[in-house]
C-alpha cells in the first residue's frame, strides 16, 4: 500500500539519532477508515510497511466519549483497554500510546519526534515567546502528562487553534517533550521538518551555542576498568550491562519524558559504597541507571541494550540543557510530572520492549 510505503520511508529518514534516541518517537498514517501507528517499544528505523498496526478509527474514536475515572491509574488501564479494542483482527502487537492523538490530527501522515535542536527550544525558559516569533502557525502546547491527558489536552488546542485560524496546525511543539508534524504528503512532510530544523539551527547560530556537545574527555582504560568492576560489585545484576560515556555534565534534572524513561529521573552521584547506594535507593525508589563518578559517566542495566540507551538519554539530556542556553536556560520538569511518569505503565511497557 503506497500510504504503508511513504510512511515507512519517513519512519527511517526521522528515525536517526538528530530525531530520537532509544525506541522515541512514533509515526503512523491513516485513511477515512484505518490508522496504521507504530507499535509500542519498537524503533523508527527499524519499522516496514508490515510493522505497523491497524487499528479501526470509529472504535479508537470512542474514547472520545468516555467519562473516564478521575484514578490516573484506573483512566489509563480504561484507555489501554479502548485502544487495544480498537486492534483489527489478526495483529498482537501493542499500539502507540499516542494513537489517539495521531488520530485527531488532519494529515494522512503524522511523525513525532524529540530532536535535540527542537527540545533545547521546547525545555527552556523562554519557549513559548520564542516559538510565537520563530514559528507563526505553529501550535504551542504547554506542559501536559503523555498519554490519554496529552491527547485530550492537544486535541482541545487542536479545536481551539481551528476555530481561529480557520484551518488546522501542520506543527505541533509540545513543552518539554518535543514535535509533532502532520503533512498529507511525505515531501510536504520533509519540507515541514526542514523549516523547523533550519530556522532553529539559525537560532543557535544567532546566539553562539553550539549544535553539538564538545567530545567528552575519556579517562584511562585502567581508570574505567576499575569503576566499572566497583559498580558491579555494588549493584550486581543491576549492571550486567554497563556502558561508558566519558566525561561531561550530567543536567542534574529531567528534562523530557523520555530521559525519564531510558535514564530515569536522577543520576547517582556520591561515594561509591554500598551505604551511599542504599541511600539513593531509599531516596529515589529505584536503583541508579546512571552513575556519574571520577572516571566519568556510566549507564547501568539489566542488559547492554539498557546500559548503552541510558548513556544515550544522558548525552542527549547534556545537549539539550546546552542548547536552552540560547532561551534563557533550562526548565525541568516539576516533581509532579517526574513521578507520573515513572510510575506510568505504559513506559514501564515501553523499557521492557527493549530486552
Amino acid at each position: 500500500m503506497h500510504l504503508l510505503d511513504d510512511i515507512t520511508a519517513l519512519s527511517h529518514a526521522f528515525g536517526t539519532s538528530d530525531y530520537v534516541q532509544g525506541g522515541g518517537g512514533n509515526s503512523s498514517a491513516k485513511n477515512a477508515d484505518t490508522l496504521w501507528v507504530k507499535p509500542s517499544g519498537t524503533t523508527l528505523a527499524g519499522m516496514t510497511p508490515h510493522s505497523f498496526v491497524a487499528l479501526d478509527r470509529a472504535k479508537l474514536g470512542r474514547l472520545f466519549t468516555l467519562d473516564v475515572p478521575p484514578d490516573a491509574t484506573a483512566r489509563e488501564v480504561l484507555v489501554k483497554d479502548v485502544m487495544l479494542a480498537a486492534v483489527k483482527a489478526g495483529q498482537t502487537a501493542r499500539p502507540s500510546v499516542e494513537a489517539p492523538l495521531h488520530d485527531i490530527l488532519t494529515g494522512a501522515f503524522v511523525v513525532h519526534t524529540h530532536p535535540a535542536l527542537v527540545n533545547g527550544l521546547v525545555c527552556s525558559q523562554r519557549a513559548a515567546e520564542t516559538v510565537a516569533r520563530l514559528f507563526l502557525d505553529a501550535l504551542w502546547v504547554p506542559y501536559i502528562d503523555p498519554g490519554y491527558t496529552l491527547c485530550m489536552g492537544v486535541r482541545r488546542h487542536v479545536q481551539d487553534y481551528t476555530q481561529r485560524r480557520g484551518r488546522s496546525p501542520s506543527v505541533i511543539l509540545l513543552q518539554n517533550h518535543g514535535l509533532f508534524v502532520t503533512a498529507d504528503t511525505a515531501d510536504a512532510m520533509r519540507g515541514l521538518y526542514g523549516h523547523v530544523m533550519q530556522t532553529l539551527r539559525r537560532e543557535y547560530e544567532k546566539a553562539g551555542i553550539a549544535t553539538e556537545l564538545p567530545n567528552p574527555k575519556q579517562a584511562p582504560a585502567e581508570a574505567v576498568e576499575a569503576m566499572k568492576q566497583t559498580l558491579r560489585a555494588l549493584l550486581g545484576p543491576d549492571a550486567i550491562g554497563m556502558a561508558y560515556g566519558g566525561i561531561f555534565a550530567v543536567p542534574p534534572e529531567p528534562l523530557s519524558p523520555d530521559q525519564i524513561v531510558y535514564a530515569k529521573s536522577f543520576p547517582y552521584e556520591g561515594p561509591l559504597t554500598r551505604e551511599s547506594v542504599a541511600a539513593f535507593r531509599a531516596r529515589r525508589g529505584y536503583t541508579p541507571w546512571v552513575a556519574v563518578t571520577p572516571a566519568g559517566v556510566f549507564g547501568l542495566g539489566t542488559s547492554q541494550r539498557k546500559a548503552e540507551v541510558a548513556v544515550e538519554l544522558t548525552l542527549d539530556a547534556a545537549l539539550v540543557r546546552q542548547l536552552t542556553d540560547a532561551f534563557g536556560g533550562p526548565r525541568y520538569l516539576t516533581e509532579r510530572d517526574r513521578e507520573f511518569i515513572e510510575h506510568w505503565e505504559a513506559e514501564f511497557y515501553r523499557r521492557k520492549q527493549m530486552g
